[in-house]
């Protein structure tokens, strides 16, 4: 069946240019340059002679210091005699460089309806406030309260390699909560828990989005842990984090800290999220596990922490946890269906080309469409693989993430307009997102 027709896009000039320009290249007109011949070669040999001489003299007298910078190249001469100036110049082009951006976040079967979460109210009469000040618990006392409801969480993957990381009893009967990066990809799953039993584990579903899933395993009489109310939170309230930092060899650890800040707004691998910040100590394994308020209560599911692009620099006190008032209704959701609805999916999967592959076809900077879902609106509409999506609603895309942003902001249902590169030409489509739980 042939594709359905585009609506053509007329560019207006300057849309874009092309990344990589062809270079010209400029002969002598064939004509062979004549060699200097006498004398003068000999003077500028000894030109040259003197020129090394006095460089020598000045590279022994200064320190050159030469530094690739993201403003170009930069180029400091310090004088030896003085090596104070020369070490106060040093601090200084070292902290001016280190003020530059290098983090990144680290750090990513159906339901029987057979339970629900439900949230705890903090006292009215003790308020979240510092663990040890007479209010609320103290450390011991949350620990024993909270540790019976935290487990290990291991998943062997389909490549045969294992991962690592916590989970949450959120019901006597077997119901566990945990980060959906920690089970992805998963073909086993076992659960061990604090009394050393080990579980193999079903999944309920699962949620990339909001990073969440929800295991089942087969035993009753398990400790479920209280949650609390997160909205309740506030920046400087003393929180625990407990899980397995780095691995089952280290289960069970809890790290202290505060509310660093609420609501805060990052974008994950294309998806927004608003998430509780914290300076508890989270590790790889930590994943899934607990945050935990001064009454024992888990008002947050720890998801990331934030670490540096490189050895050197280190990044501290950088966590993040989804907050439970947050994740009610998405846990509820997934154990009475096994999915969330309302996701929005173009119905394609997508990838990054290379720049050389781009610049040797003359693609445009995009989006490259690996594949589309015969059942999907975006295949009715005539796209295809190997087309190129350059943006979407009008706005600029050359990621996946950046593409997923966009999308991310509207729900099934709605429909989103595509500006597709083929052959040459750009193209108008408008395509009527699909649920992602259906394809």
């Amino acid at each position: 069946m042939a594709p359905a027709p585009y609506e053509p896009y007329e560019p207006s000039p300057g849309d874009w240019e092309p990344r990589y320009p062809y270079q010209e290249f400029y002969s002598g007109g064939g004509k062979k340059p004549r060699r200097s011949g006498g004398r003068g070669g000999w003077w500028v040999l000894l030109a040259l002679a003197v020129l090394v001489v006095g460089a020598a003299a000045l590279f022994s007298r200064f320190s050159v210091d030469i530094r690739q910078t993201t403003e170009g190249v930069t180029v400091s001469i310090q004088d030896t005699a003085n090596p104070s100036d020369s070490e106060a110049a040093d601090s200084s082009a070292s902290d001016s460089g280190d003020a530059s951006s290098d983090i990144m976040v680290l750090q990513p079967s159906a339901g029987d309806g057979g339970a629900e979460l439900t949230v705890t109210e903090a006292p009215d009469d003790l308020p979240p406030t510092y663990a040890g000040s007479g209010e609320g618990l103290s450390f011991q006392e949350i620990y024993q309260k909270a540790i019976p409801s935290v487990v290990s969480i291991t998943t062997t993957l389909y490549s045969g390699s294992v991962a690592t990381g916590s989970g949450i009893i959120m019901s006597a009967d077997g119901y566990i909560i945990t980060n959906e990066h920690v089970i992805n990809g998963a073909v086993a799953i076992d659960v061990l828990t604090s009394d050393n039993e080990t579980y193999s584990a079903g999944l309920v579903g699962s949620d990339a989005t909001s990073d969440l899933a929800v295991l089942k395993i087969e035993v009753s009489g398990l400790t479920p842990a209280e949650f609390g109310d997160s909205t309740q939170m506030e920046v400087g309230d003393t929180v625990v984090a407990i899980g397995d930092p780095l691995g089952t060899e280290l289960r069970g650890t809890m790290t202290d800290g505060i509310i660093s800040a609420i609501n805060r707004d990052l974008v994950v691998n294309g998806r927004s999220m608003t998430l509780l910040q914290t300076n508890a100590a989270l590790n790889n394994g930590n994943s899934g596990g607990p945050l935990i308020n001064v009454y024992g209560q888990v008002i947050g599911v720890n998801t990331m922490k934030m670490s540096s692009y490189y050895s050197t620099a280190t990044v501290e006190g950088l966590g993040f946890a989804i907050p439970i008032s947050t994740a009610k209704p998405i846990i509820d959701e997934l154990i009475d269906q096994g999915y969330v609805s309302g996701r929005p999916a173009i119905g394609i999967s997508t990838r990054e080309l290379p720049d050389v592959v781009r610049a040797y076809y003359r693609i445009p900077s995009g989006v490259y469409v690996e594949s589309v879902d015969p059942e999907s609106d975006a295949y009715e509409k005539g796209l295809r693989k190997g087309d190129t999506i350059t943006a979407i609603e009008g706005v600029a895309v050359s990621t996946t993430e950046e593409l997923n942003v966009v999308k991310n902001q509207f729900r099934a249902g709605d429909t989103v307009q595509l500006t597709v590169y083929r052959d040459g030409n750009l193209y108008s489509v408008e395509v009527v997102l699909s649920d992602a739980s259906g394809t």
